[in-house]
């Protein structure tokens, strides 16, 4: 309820009324079916708008969702390893780090301490800069590495906000050999063969992940 005796007016679409008394302005928003809403209750006299507020409301909440629907939810996916992994167990992992970071998540990297490890945290730092290293190119270190307990944290946040989502990691293409070709003599049709090794990797048996991941057998 507006309890001042006067107010400045304005239409919905800009237009200004001038200042008239608050009963005169709540009247010539009744002639018109429309509601007198304060805008800028600070201002001096006040400022009151003639307007539908229904549909105001409506188009504010309209916008609101619009906004939500469309934001961004950043997850953060841990990957744990150990002070000595080594290097089949490391590239199996680090694989699923640069998917978590090409989706557009953050990756939260866990160096693990058994017993007495806990005294050589130098071996799990070398393993942090190794990961981080090889994402270099695709990450940043929001987080550098902290103890936590028994554990070491990193964590890498995508260089890249508009990766597409679901898209596996981009692998180095091999190096081609190239032959040169004597122009005296023609050279034979050439014939192309791809020999598809599966990849059996597995991650070993004692590291844990707060995600669980089946290796695909290609």
């Amino acid at each position: 309820m507006i309890r001042v005796k006067e107010v400045a007016v304005v239409l919905d679409d800009g237009e200004s009324l001038g200042t008239v008394p608050t009963e005169e302005a709540i009247a010539m928003a009744e002639d018109r079916n429309l509601d007198l809403v304060e805008v800028a209750p600070n201002s001096n006299p006040p400022v009151c708008r003639i307007m539908d507020y229904g549909k105001h409301k409506y188009k504010a909440s309209k916008k609101a969702h619009e906004a939500k629907k469309n934001q961004k939810i950043v997850h953060v996916k841990e990957v744990k390893f150990r002070p000595n992994t080594d290097q089949h167990d490391f590239d199996f992992k680090l694989k699923h780090v640069q998917r978590f970071l090409e989706n557009g998540d953050k990756a939260k990297v866990v160096i693990f301490f058994k017993g007495r490890e806990i005294v050589h945290r130098e071996f799990g730092q070398k393993v942090l800069e190794r990961v981080a290293e090889q994402t270099e190119d695709i990450a940043v270190i929001e987080q550098t590495a902290k103890q936590e307990g028994r554990t070491l944290v990193m964590i890498l946040a995508p260089k890249n906000a508009k990766s597409k989502k679901g898209s596996p990691p981009k692998s180095p293409k091999p190096a081609v050999e190239k032959k040169s070709v004597d122009k005296a003599t023609p050279a034979p049709k050439a014939t192309s063969t791809e020999t598809v090794v599966p990849d059996k990797e597995k991650p070993a048996s004692d590291e844990t992940s707060t995600e669980t991941v089946v290796p695909n057998n290609e």
